[in-house]
């Protein structure tokens, strides 16, 4: 395993795939595995994951991704999803805190009672964080996926709910992007440059960047 940084620095976002080489499930649930572990809040964990290997299905896929080829070439394309109502589960995601006497009972009940009145009453905000915690996730799996020799490539050119009556995904969640997923093919575009840090950094006050 490569160094975070240098993982960080080496990434780029890939359109050429090598479609003779496959990824097992078992190594795609190693890579969604490390990209749970991305911050949410009140650790809500919106985010869920559609893996899309089969053949067929990729086909389908890249229709609704119009007709990227891409898609069809990857060893898998995940479609990172969002969920509306995360906050539903927070007893649940709380419960092992309160078995294990960090918290009480009454503390998670209160937690979960202020992380719904956020959420119930304002649908922009369920999908803002929804599609916030959702793009946390797709870095880090694509990270973890470097860092495991794989290449990704992030997409937002899909068609959402042609994409969600594919994949039988409900109005509960919303698409945040596709990754494509597997093993660069030679002749990809280097990396592309970065705006300098002096153009994207303020301190203590903004400006016209």
């Amino acid at each position: 395993m490569k160094d975070a940084l240098a993982v960080i620095r080496e990434r780029t976002s890939i359109n050429l795939f090598d479609s003779s080489k496959q990824i097992s499930e078992a190594e795609i649930r190693d890579i969604v595995a490390d990209a749970i572990q991305a911050p949410s809040s009140y650790n809500i964990q919106h985010w869920r994951f559609v893996a899309v290997t089969d053949p067929e299905r990729k086909k389908q896929l890249q229709a609704a991704a119009y007709n990227q080829a891409k898609v069809g070439q990857a060893s898998a394309t995940i479609i990172v999803l969002g969920d509306l109502r995360g906050y539903e589960k927070m007893s649940k995601i709380l419960a092992p805190l309160v078995k294990v006497g960090t918290i009480t009972q009454e503390a998670a009940n209160s937690t979960a009672q202020r992380a719904a009145a956020s959420y119930t009453s304002n649908p922009q905000f369920q999908r803002d964080e929804a599609i916030r915690s959702g793009a946390l996730a797709g870095m880090t799996l694509m990270i973890a996926a470097q860092a495991g020799g794989y290449a990704t490539g992030p997409m937002i050119g899909f068609d959402p709910e042609q994409v969600k009556k594919l994949f039988g995904i409900s109005d509960r969640y919303v698409p945040v992007m596709l990754i494509t997923l597997g093993h660069a093919a030679p002749g990809n575009a280097s990396r592309k440059p970065r705006l300098s840090v002096e153009e994207v950094l303020a301190f203590n006050q903004g400006r016209e960047f």
